[in-house]
């Protein structure tokens, strides 16, 4: 970890494009400014986490989502993969 003293008022700057100020300190709490293009995006650690876990959720298989998708694709089972042309062949005298 890069570990930089800063003051009121000063900035470091992340690559090309991301520049950070530090706009006030009192005691323990430190306010920032952060200077950074639309398509990077910046959030503080605490919601990048829930951001993450709630997208990994999302993400994972539903057990009981893809049982009932198997049954469904199931040949023979009411709902299943047989018969779901659902037209009947035949000629023009059908």
């Amino acid at each position: 970890m890069l570990v930089l003293t800063r003051r009121s008022g000063e900035s470091l700057m992340i690559g090309d494009d991301v520049v950070v100020t530090v706009l006030d300190v009192r005691g323990d709490v430190v306010r920032i400014g952060i200077r950074a293009p639309r398509s990077v995006p910046v959030h503080r650690e605490e919601i990048f986490r829930e951001l993450q876990t709630a997208n990994r959720e999302a993400a994972s298989p539903n057990e009981d989502a893809l049982a009932a998708l198997r049954r469904m694709l199931r040949p023979g089972t009411p709902g299943g993969t047989e018969g779901a042309g659902g037209g009947e062949t035949g000629g023009a005298d059908a």
